[in-house]
């Protein structure tokens, strides 16, 4: 059976694994992203990982790489990075792995991968019209249609994260102003959090526990919060009317205080419908490990193999 790596580059964190053609995971490994370095610091980060993985495991056939930005998912470039990743816009990241690790590569976009995955093998499993929300250092959308991705004619489809949320409100890295990103990722909640309460907060995770333990400037954080995205969830299910909205990212893993005020929240309409990423953090990971896959069986195709057999294999679902 197969081996691939799926690879996945976040704001703070590289994380990676090994899998076969069924999901099972036999390798991990994670590195900081040492964003603020620049773009040499990421791809040296990204390249001690996956060769870490390929040590252990040198039968692996294909690297798949999901990353913020806009990706161009048929060339591997990086079309568009906010300061999130400096100095990344422009990097070919299917080239440069290709060259680097000697093996075929595919790259798109972290949210893509994410709802891929999530597809495959998480939340959506069976379903073929999805969302993904990715909440994390910044706030990643992808959209699923029945089975496919519309990535769009400038690689921006389901940029949920830079839709506009409030009028003439805070200023993006993107150069707008009001989008979603600025008020449901991790970063705007630790800035929320900090200025409703005067707290010098260092990571979301502290509100969170702070909320946990019944802090009522924590709690209240947490209503404003889930009140934002709760209008996102409700943007989303008028204009894509998916089977689920699949909630993922960093902050889900402290969702067990904030999950029930969002529900409250939702809106008849979604109640049943938002649901949280089963594969958790990794969810970008399997679906960047998908992605690798993929890429393999179109080598295949290329080179004459058999077009007819292992048609599950070639379906996101």
């Amino acid at each position: 059976m197969r081996q691939v790596i799926g690879v996945d580059i976040g704001g703070t964190g590289i994380k990676g694994l090994v899998t076969d053609e069924e999901g099972a995971v036999l390798a991990e490994a994670v590195r900081d992203t040492e964003a603020r370095l620049g773009r040499d610091s990421i791809l040296n980060q990204l390249h001690s990982l996956v060769e870490e993985l390929l040590l252990g495991h040198p039968a692996v056939k294909a690297v798949g790489i999901a990353s913020a930005g806009r990706i161009n998912a048929d060339s591997g470039e990086v079309v568009y990075a906010t300061d999130n990743l400096p100095g990344w816009q422009g990097v070919q990241l299917t080239q440069w792995a290709e060259a680097a690790f000697g093996r075929p590569a595919t790259a798109d976009n972290d949210a893509n991968a994410a709802l891929l995955g999530e597809a495959w093998l998480g939340a959506g499993r069976s379903r073929t019209n999805l969302v993904m929300l990715t909440l994390g250092t910044g706030v990643g959308g992808a959209n699923m249609v029945a089975g496919q991705l519309p990535r769009g004619a400038t690689w921006s489809g389901g940029d949920w994260g830079h839709s506009l949320l409030v009028q003439d409100g805070r200023p993006c890295n993107c150069g707008k102003r009001g989008c979603v990103e600025q008020y449901v990722s991790g970063r705007a909640l630790l800035r929320l959090a900090r200025e409703e309460t005067g707290r010098e907060y260092t990571h979301g995770r502290e509100v969170m526990a702070a909320a946990e333990q019944g802090d009522a400037a924590a709690l209240a954080v947490l209503e404003r919060f889930t009140a934002y995205l709760a209008q996102v969830t409700a943007n989303i299910g008028a204009a894509i009317d998916p089977e689920l909205i699949i909630i993922g990212g960093g902050v889900i893993q402290s969702r067990a205080v904030w999950w029930p005020l969002l529900v409250a929240k939702a809106g008849e309409k979604l109640v049943g419908r938002i649901v949280p990423a089963k594969l958790g953090n990794r969810a970008g990971c399997f679906g960047a490990a998908r992605l690798a896959l993929e890429r393999l069986h179109q080598i295949e195709i290329d080179r004459g193999g058999d077009t007819c057999g292992n048609k599950e294999e070639r379906e996101h679902g």
